[in-house]
């Protein structure tokens, strides 16, 4: 049986979707740097205390925290958003295979990446509070 797939659609559609990945984790990447060089500006001379555990804190375990935190423009806060985009990069490009799926008409596609999305989504509400 032949495929009714349009080759040229699939290629846009593989090439939307690898540009999507490849611009998520460089937005990431660049907003960690970010994080991180604020980090070092203002706490890089300081003495680690290894003999000491200290937990994230209590601000940076919900999302509201982390917004307060990049609103403030601490370091960590944007640290995080940071990790954020690189955990939502995968989640945005299952979402736009099921929007590629849905326009070409390919339904057990569909149904398959809705399956991965809700169970991306229950992974990282754990993850994220």
């Amino acid at each position: 049986m032949a495929s009714s797939r349009d080759p040229v659609n699939e290629r846009v559609l593989e090439t939307t979707i690898a540009n999507l990945l490849r611009g998520g984790v460089a937005l990431s990447a660049a907003v960690v740097i970010i994080g991180g060089a604020i980090y070092l500006l203002r706490h890089g001379m300081e003495r680690p205390h290894y003999g000491v555990f200290r937990g994230e804190p209590a601000d940076l375990r919900t999302l509201g925290g982390i917004i307060g935190d990049i609103l403030s423009f601490h370091s960590r806060g944007v640290i995080e958003l940071g990790v954020l985009l690189l955990l939502g990069t995968p989640v945005a490009r299952v979402a736009f295979s099921i929007l590629g799926f849905l326009r070409e008409g390919d339904y057990a596609y569909v149904a398959v990446s809705l399956m991965v999305l809700i169970v991306l989504l229950f992974a990282i509400s754990g993850a994220v509070g």
